[in-house]
């Protein structure tokens, strides 16, 4: 008995270290990719947006995979619906 007790307080340590990492770091990361996800599949005709590369463009249409954006007068492009950083929104 004297044996198992003391593999369980020796192990307790590396318990309580990995559930503060657990909560400091993971569960953190977690959320903020799953309201990034949410944010991206609720992005709209109209929406304007920031991607990875730091271009800022407006939703024209939505696809499947990709976004069509428009970066100005008459310029349209594909972009991946990864490559979207944040929505940009509207400055009163």
């Amino acid at each position: 008995m004297g044996e198992e007790a003391n593999f369980i307080t020796s192990f307790l340590p590396l318990i309580i270290l990995f559930a503060i990492f657990y909560f400091l770091v993971i569960r953190p990361q977690q959320q903020q990719v799953k309201k990034h996800r949410e944010m991206i599949e609720n992005l709209q005709k109209g929406d304007k947006l920031v991607t990875n590369g730091g271009l800022i463009g407006e939703v024209v249409k939505v696809e499947e995979g990709f976004f069509k954006i428009s970066l100005g007068d008459k310029i349209e492009v594909r972009l991946d619906k990864e490559s979207v950083l944040r929505k940009v929104e509207d400055e009163v």
